[in-house]
């Protein structure tokens, strides 16, 4: 959100609603704010799918092999719903921070519960629209679906990868809180920015971890974006899942998870004590 953003013309809920009513209200209200700014809302809507097009789709010995394609689209998928997650807690709550009504809000007694599930719940739908042109451009374009119309895979495959990607989204959910309370807006955009890229880079998001030096390789499986980018594509593709990516997800997850508390609290003791 942006720190110049119009205060909402609406009364504060009293702390004794039900709290799904809480964070339904939550989210409507993060939902029209990143409407009120659509070429945000469509830049990262179609920036997986332009990756795909550019990256992915010139190369024919990828597009003509099926297992191939659809180990790209997993990667890809993965690497929008990172993105979007990344940059919406990142820079958005470190922008909140600096907004005189999200302040006021955080004063009010029922807690960060509410604001932050509703939070990921904007953040997953859009990263689930930043998905379906993705998985329609794969489709058309590669030999993808081949193993599905073949029978080599099940269709109930599709919708539960689509699942998948948004779950392994968490870990980045929680290091974009973290970044968000520990750093200023202006802060916020540069060190997003300089943790997303390499995660993406060396979880082999962009480029395939067959094609990495053995030491890349081996660095890559301790980071979360490979983790979620192994479990993403076995989802999609089939392919052998390790243990220890599951393993790693989860505690990247739990470990970012309590970063994400720790810092929240931090702020919410320095600033509203």
């Amino acid at each position: 959100m942006s720190s110049t953003a119009a205060v909402p013309h609406s009364t504060p809920v009293p702390a004794n609603k039900p709290l799904f009513t809480l964070i339904r209200i939550h989210t409507r209200a993060q939902v029209l704010e990143q409407l009120r700014i659509p070429v945000a809302v469509l830049s990262s809507t179609v920036f997986p799918t332009l990756a795909l097009v550019f990256f992915v789709l010139p190369q024919t010995a990828v597009t003509s092999d099926p297992q191939a394609s659809l180990m790209s689209i997993a990667q890809l998928a993965v690497f929008g719903v990172m993105s979007a997650f990344l940059f919406n807690y990142g820079i958005g709550v470190a922008e909140e921070r600096a907004n005189p009504w999200s302040s006021y809000v955080r004063t009010l007694p029922v807690g960060a519960f509410p604001a932050t599930v509703a939070r990921a719940v904007t953040a997953m739908m859009f990263a689930f629209f930043a998905l379906i042109p993705v998985l329609v451009v794969g489709a058309t374009t590669t030999a993808g679906l081949q193993l599905y119309t073949d029978g080599t895979l099940s269709w109930w495959r599709i919708p539960a990868s689509v699942v998948v990607w948004l779950l392994c989204g968490l870990p980045f959910l929680f290091l974009g809180l973290l970044i968000g309370y520990l750093c200023t807006s202006k802060v916020a955009i540069a060190v997003t920015q300089v943790v997303f890229f390499p995660l993406a880079f060396a979880g082999g998001m962009m480029l395939p971890p067959a094609i990495f030096s053995p030491g890349l390789n081996t660095f890559s499986q301790f980071l979360p974006s490979r983790a979620a980018r192994d479990i993403s594509v076995s989802a999609l593709s089939g392919e052998d899942l390790a243990a220890t990516s599951v393993l790693c997800f989860l505690a990247w997850t739990v470990l970012l998870c309590a970063g994400a508390v720790w810092a929240n609290r931090r702020d919410q003791g320095r600033r509203f004590r």
